[in-house]
């Protein structure tokens, strides 16, 4: 025993043997007797026994607890294969050999496996089932009222798991469709409500808080009562569309009528541009927001209740203002009318209230148009007259030219008053052929109508035939008095020797020269209108005496006058400019 129990230096290790001689060199060391010793050896080996027994109950615990997991292992692999179907990926060990741990480790993969493979099965199931429960829920309008889902483990087979599949592509199928409606018809209320001026949040609000999307709500309800009251709402949407256009296209007739009526800017129809552009528009084609807004009809609604107390005094404002406009085309082509008449005619009709805005306006208009085609008649004939009378008043002023005693002094715009003085000349050179055109027109004109052609109520022919008369009558005078200037310039050398001295016949030439300027024919302005009061009385008399004093102004251009100066410079020796033809 020693031997076999020695210690074994190489492997530096206490066995029993090494343990038992320690002890008896201990004992013998004390001294302690064979009996003690024995007695300590027996102790020593029942307490091996008790150890070893200890031992053999444990592992026969251990062995029966082994037998029981391998029972368990096997029922649970039974139970498992059976789950999960046919189609496992899994070996499984055909009999059971070797010891229990060996039964057990053969059957742990397996088991692991197939512990795995449930696992991810019941996902597969919890994951289709709570999706199915979810949309069969959201269409029943309850998704918040679910309770816990429960997978039913004894059949988790992929035949099962196919079966909850294509019900769940069914269920999101129809959940799609239906979000895809949803959304149709909350885009229809909100173009509506855009339409309409309504809130659409508010409107939407009211059918479902989740069709909001400032609610932060991720998911829109799809449920049979939401679609139903989102029906309900845009039905209700397009009648009230429907009732509102109908109303605005009345008023908009209304204003459009009373705009033409009473004349109105096209800048203030802008400002309802708005209103008036959907007047023949159908329901499907108002889209523009709020076209259809309630302020927007109830300012429609004011501006024709504006108009309507502003229409009477505005049609005697625009009927006024076409009779200004009438009169001034009259006045234009010098057409005398009596205004004054013709405003209190078109008050008493307005007033009376028997006669339609719409007529009294078209009678008006229809007057303008006839006036502007008499302007347009008399035009030529007009231009002509303007001519004739700024050559008058060249002739005008070419006589007063010739008075001046001072006008070949080199003052300041002598060398201009010249040159028109030459002009002058030629344009009055011109007087008789423009009457004499004048004439003819004229004639081809009242013959053509029928009518005498007056000129602020005075006959043109007339006037133009006292106006020749009286520059006839003119010509003769003054041709009579070069000719008395000519005779008193016969005697110069008499004159010289008795000294010069006025005789009766030049004085009663200077009082000749002073009776037109007397008169006011010489320094007054001729007026461009050659009525000359005449309008205002109507009396030929009255039309011929201011032609009298316009024409004893001109002068023939051909002849050029001879005032005191130019005879003083005649006796002198002196020649005035000869003046040109």
């Amino acid at each position: 025993m020693a031997v076999t129990d020695a210690e074994n230096p190489l492997l530096g290790e206490t066995t029993c043997g090494s343990l038992m001689q320690k002890l008896q060199e201990i004992w013998d060391e004390v001294g302690e007797s064979d009996e003690e010793t024995d007695k300590m050896l027996l102790q020593i080996e029942q307490e091996c026994l008790d150890v070893y027994k200890r031992k053999v109950e444990q592992a026969a615990t251990s062995r029966a607890q082994l037998l029981q997991v391998l029972s368990d292992a096997k029922l649970e692999l039974s139970t498992l294969v059976f789950a999960l179907g046919d189609k496992i990926l899994v070996d499984i060990p055909e009999k059971a050999s070797g010891t229990i741990k060996e039964q057990l480790a053969a059957i742990a993969p397996a088991l692991k496996q197939l512990w795995k493979q449930k696992e991810e099965r019941v996902k597969e199931f919890s994951d289709v089932q709570s999706h199915i429960q979810k949309i069969c829920g959201e269409i029943a309008g309850n998704a918040s009222e679910l309770g816990a889902l429960a997978v039913d483990e004894s059949d988790l087979s992929l035949k099962k798991l196919d079966e909850y599949q294509v019900k769940l592509q069914e269920l999101q199928k129809e959940k799609s469709d239906r979000l895809h409606k949803v959304l149709e018809f909350v885009s229809t209320v909100h173009d509506l409500c855009a339409v309409l001026g309504m809130d659409f949040f508010s409107t939407v609000n009211e059918v479902h808080p989740s069709l909001d999307d400032t609610t932060g709500v991720q998911s829109k309800s799809i449920s049979n009562d939401t679609l139903s009251r989102l029906a309900k709402t845009i039905s209700a949407l397009n009648e009230d569309k429907k009732q509102r256009l109908h109303k605005l296209q009345e008023l908009a007739t209304r204003l459009i009528d009373l705009w033409n009526l009473m004349d109105t800017p096209e800048e203030e129809r802008r400002l309802f541009d708005h209103v008036t552009c959907n007047i023949s528009s159908s329901v499907d084609e108002v889209t523009m927001p709020g076209a259809l807004a309630l302020d927007l009809i109830e300012q429609a609604e004011t501006e024709v209740e504006q108009l309507d107390q502003l229409k009477p005094s505005r049609m005697k404002e625009i009927t006024f203002k076409k009779q200004v406009e009438l009169e001034e085309i009259f006045s234009r082509v010098h057409i005398e009318i009596d205004p004054e008449a013709d405003r209190e005619k078109i008050m008493a009709l307005i007033d009376s209230g028997n006669v339609e805005p719409t007529e009294l306006l078209a009678d008006m208009d229809n007057q303008i148009a006839k006036a502007k085609q008499e302007a347009h008649s008399r035009k030529e004939i007009l231009d002509r007259v303007e001519k004739w009378m700024s050559a008058c008043e060249e002739e005008s002023w070419l006589e007063d030219y010739n008075r001046d005693e001072h006008r070949y002094n080199s003052s300041r715009g002598a060398h201009l008053n010249l040159k028109r003085a030459e002009k002058a000349r030629i344009l009055v050179n011109k007087i008789p052929g423009m009457i004499d055109t004048l004439v003819a027109k004229t004639r081809v004109w009242e013959e053509a109508r029928g009518i005498t052609f007056t000129y602020d109520g005075v006959p043109l022919l007339a006037m133009l035939d006292e106006y020749a008369m009286l520059r006839q009558e003119r010509e003769e005078k003054r041709r009579l008095k070069d000719q008395k200037k000519f005779s008193e310039q016969q005697n110069p050398e008499q004159e010289a020797i008795f000294g010069s001295r006025p005789s009766p016949a030049r004085a009663s030439g200077t009082k000749k020269m002073v009776g037109p300027r007397a008169n006011g024919g010489s320094n007054g302005t001729p007026s461009k209108r050659l009525s000359l009061n005449a309008s205002q009385n109507g009396s030929r008399s009255g039309a011929g005496d201011g032609r009298r004093d316009c024409t004893k102004l001109a002068s023939p251009s051909n002849r050029v006058s001879i005032s005191k100066e130019d005879a003083a410079s005649h006796v002198s020796g002196t020649d005035p400019v000869p003046a040109s033809s």
